[in-house]
């Protein structure tokens, strides 16, 4: 090994992790990528990122490791630099493994915007937010169609979701529901995605962004960035828009890179303020207004409704939420329990009982859920597990909470409600119009 080589380590989760080694790693051969390391999502570990997607200074795949092998890879590897590269953890989590990082020798990195976001020709509203589950895609959405209406074009591009074959998945463009099946898109891919499809639009996503913006760039005047978990946006924003959860006040500043948006933030939205605690919703107005005072505040709800009421009322139901929201996002309900409460259900079925395999084992992980299914398919397997888990359940209904269109993918014997949820603003000017000004003069508004 050169004197001036440094051996690293990427930290990852299938997503900012391939996409800072393209931008940061791949043209800068003296920082050496060993492995990465996989995380939060299941079957990563499984993969290697490809050589041709390496560049030039790779001869090999990168090896996928679990995270958990992290010790071992540090010492075996005689990793230099490990960096962080994914997102929704506390900021004791993060310390965590940088103290673990440490005490086996290496260094501990993070990567900020400067080193990892692209420029675009065209105008980029990104849409990011403090915790993976704040609603930031109904906002991503709603922007879409205001610019539409507009006279715009504008292309959507999705935080990236790769759990395929990578290579296969360099650049992806959705642009009605096959294409979800030519890229053999996960329940977790299709909850983003079909939203947009069933309105008419097109979404981006993948693993290569610089091919993907040009992509996008190619059809649109302008690009939306829908953001992924609380990530902040891999593409230099005109307007930054920020996403926070009025039912989770207070990780705004707890995780991370959560508070790197908070902080950063052209537009602050508190969303769910109708389900808040009053104290809670009080607490949080006052933080933005004594943390962010430049920033635009804006408040606003998600209004739920679902195609079906009567087939909800009076019957035993069974809830499916998206499943990242319940996981690593820490809650315990979602739209698809509030709808049922809503529209008159008569019992909310608790699937613990009939869960098998890996959903037996998600209830064992995240044991605070309860009455509530998280609609996990990262593979086959469990998404015939996930099925199983229904069936056995003894409901009578199922009230689909994510927007993956379950009715479709598991061919269920039994009704399928499906929840809508749009964005819904309650205070503050009105969000259109701050973009279209932003358009029109090529600077964010300011707070007045």
């Amino acid at each position: 090994m050169a004197e001036s080589e440094f051996n690293c380590i990427i930290m990852g989760a299938a997503g900012r992790d391939f996409h800072n080694f393209q931008t940061f790693f791949r043209d800068r051969p003296r920082f050496r990528v060993r492995a990465f390391t996989a995380a939060q999502i299941p079957y990563i570990a499984t993969r290697s990122f490809p050589r041709e997607l390496a560049g030039p200074h790779y001869d090999a795949d990168i090896p996928i490791h679990a995270e958990e092998r992290l010790p071992e890879l540090v010492h075996d590897l005689n990793i230099d630099f490990v960096f962080l590269a994914y997102s929704d953890l506390s900021h004791e989590e993060v310390m965590h493994r940088a103290s673990l990082v440490q005490a086996c020798g290496a260094s501990f990195t993070l990567l900020g915007p400067r080193h990892t976001q692209l420029v675009s020709r065209r105008p980029v509203v990104a849409v990011t937010a403090a915790r993976t589950g704040a609603g930031k895609s109904p906002i991503s959405q709603m922007l879409a169609r205001h610019l539409r209406e507009t006279g715009r074009r504008v292309a959507v591009v999705r935080h990236p979701m790769p759990y395929g074959d990578l290579s296969r998945q360099r650049v992806q463009r959705f642009a009605s529901p096959p294409d979800l099946d030519k890229f053999e898109c996960t329940i977790e891919e299709r909850e983003e995605y079909e939203p947009y499809l069933e309105q008419g639009l097109t979404i981006f996503a993948g693993v290569d962004y610089e091919a993907i913006l040009r992509a996008a760039e190619a059809e649109a005047d302008v690009v939306v960035w829908d953001g992924g978990n609380n990530d902040f946006s891999f593409f230099r924003a005109g307007l930054w828009i920020v996403v926070l959860d009025a039912l989770r006040a207070g990780h705004e500043t707890a995780y991370y890179p959560g508070e790197t948006n908070f902080l950063a933030a052209d537009v602050l939205i508190i969303n769910k303020v109708s389900e808040a605690p009053t104290q809670s919703l009080a607490d949080l107005r006052r933080h933005v207004r004594d943390a962010r005072p430049d920033a635009i505040l804006i408040e606003s709800d998600l209004a739920i409704d679902v195609e079906d009421r009567g087939a909800i009322a009076g019957r035993r139901v069974l809830v499916l939420e998206d499943g990242p929201t319940l996981t690593h996002g820490g809650m315990s309900f979602g739209a698809g329990t509030i709808a049922a409460r809503k529209f008159g259900a008569a019992e909310l079925v608790d699937p613990r009982p009939a869960a098998v395999g890996s959903i037996a084992a998600l209830f064992e992980k995240y044991p605070r859920l309860d009455r509530v299914l998280p609609a996990m398919g990262y593979s086959p397997q469990q998404r015939e597990e996930l099925k199983r888990t229904i069936l056995a359940s003894g409901a009578e209904t199922v009230v689909d909470g994510s927007p993956a269109r379950i009715d479709r993918l598991l061919d269920l014997p039994l009704p399928v409600v499906r929840v809508h949820y749009r964005f819904q603003q309650l205070a503050g000017p009105p969000l259109g119009e701050l973009v279209d000004r932003f358009l029109a003069t090529g600077s964010a508004p300011i707070a007045e």
